[in-house]
């Protein structure tokens, strides 16, 4: 299959999701993973119409991004891996939407960013639904008092959750606990659902889903 028959079959796997989970035909984002390739592999996606792409690192996405930005308008970037506060500037220059915000002193930096620079980024904060000590993320408990601090004490607007469920297990159980943690923050959005599990965050809910090998791809 050509990238163009990839990026399409994801696209026609996510609606048919949606009908099956009785949602709107349209009611999720697809963010194409574009992390590790190049701009020769990520423009043939561009020609197929896909606008939103997601980005692990600051550093990466500023080698690439620029020049495909000016040869194509409309891109929306997202920042999906982790980010250090030293980069937050970078950041907020870069990416449109940032869904790592894990912790105060992320949220600080980049809340000094965008009034800085005056560039509207939105955000996510990233929840570690497993608890795994290696990955980023906020507790699940903590989450509910996290978007408020971020809301009332530091004055960033946090549009949503995201989340990366343990490999090994189940992600049904993890999808549907950052749904209702979203529900009990008052959000609408949740970033949830990779290449192998994209079908069933959308039944869980998902507003966006994050897919890379399944276009692009193995690495």
């Amino acid at each position: 299959m050509s990238v163009e028959e990839r990026l399409n079959d994801v696209l026609s796997r996510i609606r048919n999701a949606e009908a099956g989970a009785n949602r709107a035909m349209g009611s999720v984002c697809l963010v194409a993973v574009s992390k590790t390739f190049d701009a020769e592999a990520i423009r043939p996606v561009i020609e197929a119409g896909q606008r939103v792409f997601g980005e692990n690192r600051v550093q990466e996405a500023q080698g690439k991004w620029p020049e495909l930005r000016a040869e194509t308008p409309g891109i929306e970037l997202h920042l999906i891996g982790p980010l250090q506060s030293n980069k937050a500037a970078d950041a907020v220059a870069i990416f449109d939407v940032i869904e790592t915000v894990d912790r105060e002193k992320i949220a600080r930096a980049v809340a000094a960013e965008i009034v800085r620079q005056n560039k509207p980024v939105r955000l996510y904060v990233q929840v570690n639904t497993g608890l795994e000590p290696q990955k980023a993320g906020i507790a699940p408990d903590e989450t509910v008092a996290f978007v408020a601090l971020c809301r009332e004490m530091i004055g960033i607007p946090i549009e949503g959750l995201m989340c990366i469920p343990p490999a090994d297990e189940n992600p049904g159980p993890h999808f549907a606990l950052l749904a209702k943690l979203a529900a009990r923050c008052g959000l609408t959005k949740v970033s949830m659902g990779m290449s192998g599990d994209f079908e069933a965050a959308v039944q869980f809910g998902a507003t966006s889903v994050r897919v890379g090998s399944a276009i692009f791809g193995t690495r």
